[in-house]
Parts: C-alpha cells; structure tokens; sequence
C-alpha cells in the first residue's frame, strides 16, 4: 500500500480513468476532471480505508481501494451536479 500522498496521488490517476470506465457517461469538465475525481477518490478511500482498520496491503487492494473511492466521489460529483442543472 502505498504510504505517501504521492503514492495515493499515482495510483489515482489510474483509478480515476478505471473509474470513468466503470461509470460511463458524459461529465461536465471532460477527463481532466474525471482523473482529478479520480486522484481525489483514491486519496479518500485510502483514508477511510486507514480509518476503519482496514489496511490495504500490496498493489491489488490498494487499487481496490482507490478505484471505489473514486467511484463514490464520482457519483457524488453527478449527483452535485444533475441539481445544479
């Protein structure tokens, strides 16, 4: 697992592009703002993650974790969005 911010910052970018895969759609602000959604959602999955106990050992749940929180941050931004339109 990674244990620096960069760490979580780089395995965000993939995870923010995994998760625009999962969640296909149009998003106001393009890619650019998907991986950004991305990076920010694994840094916050690997925060919950820490803080409920669960620890993400090795690259395949480090991935995990990144990848559903840039889900979760994902559809909370759709969500924040759609009532703004």
């Amino acid at each position: 697992m990674p244990d620096s911010f960069l760490g979580w910052l780089l395995i965000g970018l993939v995870a923010g592009a995994i998760g625009k895969a999962i969640m296909p759609g149009r998003d106001p602000g393009g890619l650019i703002v998907t991986i950004l959604i991305g990076i920010a959602g694994a840094l916050i999955g690997g925060f919950l993650a820490r803080l409920v106990g669960l620890e993400a050992t090795g690259w395949f749940t480090s991935y995990l974790v990144a990848i559903g929180g840039s889900v979760l941050l994902l559809w909370l931004y759709r969500q924040v969005v759609k009532r703004r339109i």
